[in-house]
């Protein structure tokens, strides 16, 4: 019999049959499934839809749980109304579908006439394309900031050396962030199999969010900017803990440093040439015959000795953790692995043997928490030495061949599912299980935890890289929005491989790439084995100069910077941030010219631009913009041509800015005895200060200091409020330095107090005094910058200017 002119073979939901209120929302059945309406919180709400008897409560991603208190449901003839204190969910009846309003009745986001539909086991959301609609977010995803017109999969894959649209690559973070109409929302779609995003890609009607099996399991977030709504996906999966404050200094990587004299004369080499570095980071070499929880007796014989010397010297090591345990009799991992069962199986029961670094390996199952025991009962091995920081690596997961076979079985928690379902959380689970062992190993202090493959609430367990980069422009400029993208999807902790892993950077493109790589949130070195050496020093007298500077200047930034992640730690804000957050309504910053761009925290507007250029191009968004070099003054809401020699990285600051630094030093282990607050004049603005140990858990125990830097342009004052917390600073003296005060300023006032200032063209920062020894051997003046300093104090200081 033929098929009627416009049958479809994919189902949509079907029409409302029944529903029910219940405690955080309601429930309903249609014709062909079921639904469910969660409230989280007045922003936020979960919808499910299923074909299954029951809803799936499982999840790795959220942790947290319905609450909605302030909730009215309305039953009208054709729809229900859900009205909770953020927006309004209507569910229209003939067919169900879903659409969001403000209480003003604006559209916020609505199903297209599809809805949700089944074609065989996968299932789609469709959402109608509203007018001017972007798309920004997603993670770890190649092209534009705007995603409109493109497509996504979300299948962790190791890509090595990526191309600048290659995709998927290491990790997936489902979350994205609609904006129209002078609106923003967001949309986080946690199902764990392979999913897919269409954001108006070979179609003009709708974008759509599907995966391969699993229920519609989607949270829509809508509040009054993006900052909000990043708040809001981060009270959902979580936000970092406070990062030890020598992870935040530089860390040299290569693949790799072997044997343990090489490691020393590294370590002495950034001590003798007067470059700061506080971690040095361990490849596969170290291993014997490249098995986890193993040193080779060849090249590090004694590693405890080895990692106390390096101690000695301010370098804390970190080690790479592969998951593949070699099938090797007398190998303790691998015996006492098979012995407890914590290895993946297939459906037979006999372990899956993938082949990787060591040769035939097991792959521990850490969605078992026998697993994850076993794992915390090695990982100990490893700090006993003095192993201060894991590097989760290979875990999507990576074996020769890049097949896992899906129909291997995994255990979640007790609830069995297939490598269907696994892949995308397997990078995860393995670095949640690296940190959660070194954190109770450690005891009281913070480890350092990097991972290469993650899923959304992985900021929780870990910091994240780009994977196998490559020495190329267009790949130094890529990683920047990687980052930037990744920050919108909640993971503050961020960064890429300086220099590219794969292939051999120019001294040009090294040069700079470590200039824009100081003001990433990580900030490592790294190179691939057979390529040259990498190191600062290692292309030439004028490069090691300008990676000298802007190592130095990164370290005198780290109070700011250290503050950056107090903020993510309380508010999930990212540390470097796409211009859509601030400035999300503004078009200029979407356009390809301009969407490398970032701040860096509230204040530091940067512009990466690609080493073969000397001239660069680079808006300004709403604001008065100094120039970092001389001070130069520039209005927002304009393009403007700089000078960028590759001493000279396009960075501004925002006038208003109160930037906490420091003096110079060769590690964060060093004593900080002066606070030096940069003051840009021309706005106002706040900013929180936030000073710990660096170390410990204590600043949980109210064990920190904390102060608001709240700075009046009107007033002409800066109120330093009182110190906040039971830490006590190292500090002896404030010093503040003034910018753009007129020439003939002479006197502030501090806390009624007269102090003179001093007028000094070059005391801005000293790190970037002198650029390039050899091209421009003078430092560029400031403009009108004063400076004055007095004794500190925990409680309020007023200065008025």
């Amino acid at each position: 019999m033929s098929k009627p002119l416009h049958s479809s073979l994919s189902q949509s939901l079907g029409n409302l049959t029944n529903w029910k209120q219940e405690t955080y929302g309601l429930a309903g059945e249609t014709t062909y499934g079921k639904f469910r309406v969660l409230v989280y919180n007045d922003n936020t709400v979960r919808l499910q839809v299923t074909l299954e008897a029951q809803f799936e409560d499982f999840s790795y991603a959220v942790i947290a749980s319905p609450q909605g208190n302030s909730i009215t449901i309305l039953d009208q003839p054709s729809e229900l109304v859900l009205k909770i204190p953020g927006f309004v969910l209507t569910i229209g009846k003939y067919p169900v579908r879903f659409s969001f309003y403000t209480h003003h009745d604006q559209l916020i986001n609505e199903d297209d006439t599809f809805g949700t539909s089944w074609n065989g086991e996968q299932v789609t959301t469709y959402k109608k394309l509203q007018g001017g609609e972007r798309f920004i977010g997603l993670g770890e995803k190649t092209g534009p900031l705007d995603r409109k017109g493109h497509g996504y999969e979300n299948y962790n894959t190791d890509n090595f050396a990526y191309t600048p649209n290659g995709d998927p690559l290491y990790s997936s973070m489902p979350f994205y962030i609609g904006i129209h109409h002078n609106l923003a929302y967001g949309i986080f779609f946690d199902n764990t199999y392979k999913s897919y995003f269409n954001f108006g890609a070979s179609n003009d009607r709708f974008s759509s969010f599907a995966a391969d099996a699993g229920e519609m399991n989607y949270y829509f977030i809508y509040d009054d900017s993006v900052a909000q709504i990043i708040k809001h996906y981060t009270e959902l999966t979580g936000r970092m803990e406070m990062p030890p404050l020598w992870s935040l200094g530089y860390q040299q990587c290569r693949y790799s440093y072997y044997p343990d004299k090489e490691v020393m004369n590294l370590a002495r080499t950034f001590r003798e040439k007067d470059i700061p570095a506080d971690v040095i980071v361990l490849d596969i070499h170290y291993m014997e015959s490249y098995k986890i929880f193993t040193w080779s007796k060849r090249d590090f014989p004694n590693p405890k000795a080895l990692l106390d010397e390096l101690k000695g010297m301010g370098f804390r090591v970190v080690v790479i953790c592969d998951p593949g345990i070699k099938v090797e009799d007398g190998y303790k991992a691998y015996e006492e692995g098979v012995r407890d069962g914590v290895f993946i199986k297939y459906p037979d029961g006999t372990n899956y043997k993938g082949q990787v670094w060591p040769g035939w390996c097991h792959f521990p199952d850490f969605t078992n928490p026998g697993a994850r025991k076993w794992w915390r009962d090695h990982i100990q091995e490893y700090i006993k030495v003095g192993v201060s920081g894991l590097w989760n690596d290979m875990n999507e997961i990576a074996t020769w061949g890049n097949m896992l076979p899906e129909n291997m079985e995994m255990d979640f928690e007790g609830n069995k599912s297939t490598m269907r379902r696994a892949r995308n959380i397997y990078g995860f689970q393995m670095a949640r299980s690296s940190y959660e062992a070194a954190k109770s190993s450690m005891k009281n202090t913070r480890p350092f935890n990097l991972t290469r493959s993650g899923y959304s609430g992985i900021q929780r367990y870990s910091a994240v890289w780009t994977g196998d980069n490559v020495a190329y422009d267009d790949h130094m400029l890529l990683g920047v929005r990687l980052v930037s993208s990744l920050g919108l999807t909640g993971v503050a902790f961020a960064g890429y491989d300086v220099g590219g892993f794969v292939g051999d950077a120019s001294t040009k493109l090294f040069a700079r790439w470590i200039s824009v790589g100081a003001f990433s949130p990580f900030f490592r070195g790294h190179s691939m084995i057979n390529s040259r050496d990498s190191e600062p020093w290692a292309y030439g007298e004028e490069v090691e100069q300008i990676s000298r500077n802007y190592i130095k200047f990164r370290y005198q930034l780290l109070p700011y910077i250290y503050s950056l992640f107090y903020e993510a730690v309380q508010t999930g804000m990212p540390v470097q941030r796409s211009l859509a957050i601030d400035y999300t309504h503004d078009p200029k910053i979407y356009n390809g010219l301009f969407h490398n761009e970032y701040l860096l925290g509230p204040y530091f507007l940067v512009a990466p631009i690609d080493s073969g250029k000397d001239l660069a191009r680079v808006y300004l968004p709403q604001g008065l913009w100094y120039y970092l070099y001389d001070g130069h003054r520039h209005s927002g809401n304009s393009e403007v041509i700089v000078d960028c020699p590759l001493h000279k990285l396009p960075v501004f600051v925002k006038a208003g800015a109160v930037v906490p630094m420091q003096p110079i030093k060769q590690h964060t282990g060093e004593v900080t005895q002066t606070i030096i607050l940069h003051i840009y004049t021309g706005d106002s603005s706040t900013f929180n200060f936030y000073e710990d140990d660096g170390m410990s858990y204590d600043y949980q125990k109210e064990d920190y200091c904390l102060r608001r830097l709240s700075h009046d342009h009107q007033k002409r004052s800066l109120l330093i409020s009182d110190a906040e917390g039971t830490y006590k600073s190292s500090a002896k003296r404030f010093k503040l330095v003034f910018h753009g005060l007129d020439e003939n300023s002479h006197r502030v006032i501090v806390n009624g107090s007269e102090l003179n200032l001093t007028r000094d063209l070059n005391i801005s920062f000293v790190a970037l005094e002198k650029f390039d020894p050899i091209h421009d051997p003078d430092p560029a003046p400031q403009q009108n910058v004063h400076t004055v300093d007095f004794e500190y104090i925990r409680e309020e200081v007023l200065v008025q200017y």
